[in-house]
């Protein structure tokens, strides 16, 4: 009886180590993936969220400013 309970006791450290292995596995394969994504990113000519921010802010500054030129011509073209 004693060698069962020593067997199982084993066959339940061998499962304790498997995970501890696989969860290491698992750990390394998403730092290898993140560091490749983040590397093919980089390489990308994709913009940040603050420098889309950024130019669509000028862009509607400008749009602003053009309506108000646009108003001042009509009303200086209303008058001559």
């Amino acid at each position: 009886m004693q060698s069962r309970n020593k067997i199982m006791d084993d066959i339940s450290q061998l499962m304790t180590n498997a995970m501890g292995v696989a969860q290491g596995a698992k750990d390394e394969a998403e730092t290898a993936m993140k560091s490749l994504m983040d590397r093919w990113l980089a390489d990308r000519d994709f913009v940040t969220r603050e420098e889309f921010d950024a130019v669509r802010a000028m862009a509607q500054k400008a749009r602003e400013e053009n309506e108000a030129l646009k108003a001042r011509l009509d009303a200086l073209d209303a008058k001559g």
